[in-house]
């Protein structure tokens, strides 16, 4: 069976702005999907290929092995979500809205429309106009709409975009509620918390490129290996640790160091012989966070992201 989504070599230049670079992404049935980027790194703009939206430079993409630009929308059959917000007619209800798009969807969908709303909890909004609407119930009628489909694939970008804290919870307990039912969702956002709780396999893009794509947790523990270590006397413990293993760096809570257990070992032997108390040695891996700010942010060598060092 086709993937759900497989994208090849996707180049989209503005003039001579390059939006995307040859971006190469693979979405396999069942994954949840992080695709990651700062501002303007041109996620929106890849989503907008992946539908067919607009025609990129070079390259091509599929969904379920489909080509959207050679079969259109055809080509988006057991394919829903939306780009930037979901927008409606203010002046009509959530439901009417929901009907309309059914009636253009055909195939049965309206009859999942009672289903749709009260999946996303709308059900007693339903007929209220989406112009009285929180921001975030108008995300969530968005996503209803796009259940009228029955997708296999859901794309979603920047789904909790202006969200408070509840609203943000409500909504990534909505999308792993729909994972787990069995739907491939690809998941555009810039909100690390978000995808390192939703998603098992991550892209990670900067000005345009793709910078990682793999298995999230294989990219966080790419990153074992690293201590933290505090000590009643960090200046003496710090000469100690580097003459074990060569480099100790200060932080601001005290002192880190990357080791395997062997090495740990002989540097609370060598400490305890020094009479230096340990208060704290905690093995950490990176956060999601962390990576993504050494992938994304330019090195002040080359002005290029320090995609090499963001698992060291």
């Amino acid at each position: 069976m086709a993937a759900p989504i497989e994208a090849r070599g996707l180049v989209k230049r503005y003039g001579a702005v390059t939006a995307v670079d040859h971006v190469d992404l693979t979405v396999e049935a069942g994954d949840v999907y992080g695709y990651l980027g700062p501002n303007g790194a041109g996620k929106t703009t890849s989503l907008r290929m992946l539908l067919g939206l607009i025609r990129p430079d070079e390259g091509s993409a599929r969904l379920f092995g489909h080509d959207p630009l050679l079969e259109g929308a055809r080509a988006l059959d057991g394919v829903a979500g939306f780009v930037e917000a979901p927008r409606f007619y203010p002046y009509l209800s959530g439901r009417r809205n929901l009907e309309l798009v059914a009636d253009l969807d055909g195939g049965g969908a309206r009859s999942r429309i009672d289903e749709a709303l009260d999946t996303v909890d709308l059900s007693a909004r339903a007929r209220d106009k989406v112009g009285g609407y929180s921001h975030g119930m108008r995300q969530r009628l968005g996503i209803a709409g796009a259940l009228l489909r029955a997708p296999r694939l859901l794309l979603l970008d920047e789904p909790t975009t202006g969200f408070d804290p509840a609203g943000m919870r409500n909504m990534r307990l909505l999308i792993r509620r729909l994972a787990d039912q069995g739907m491939t969702v690809l998941l555009s956002s810039h909100l690390m918390a978000e995808v390192e709780e939703l998603c098992d396999r991550v892209a990670i893009v900067g000005a345009g490129r793709v910078l990682y794509e793999g298995a999230l947790g294989e990219l966080i523990a790419g990153t074992a290996g690293r201590y933290e270590l505090r000590t009643t006397d960090d200046a003496e413990a710090a000469e100690i640790a580097a003459r074990v293993v060569g480099e100790v760096e200060q932080t601001s809570d005290g002192l880190a160091f990357r080791a395997d257990d062997a090495t740990v070992a002989e540097i609370t032997l060598a400490l305890g012989r020094s009479e230096i108390g340990i208060t704290a040695l905690v093995p950490r891996t990176a956060t999601l966070e962390e990576l993504f700010f050494r992938m994304t942010e330019p090195s002040a060598a080359n002005g290029r992201p320090a995609v090499e060092e963001a698992v060291r």
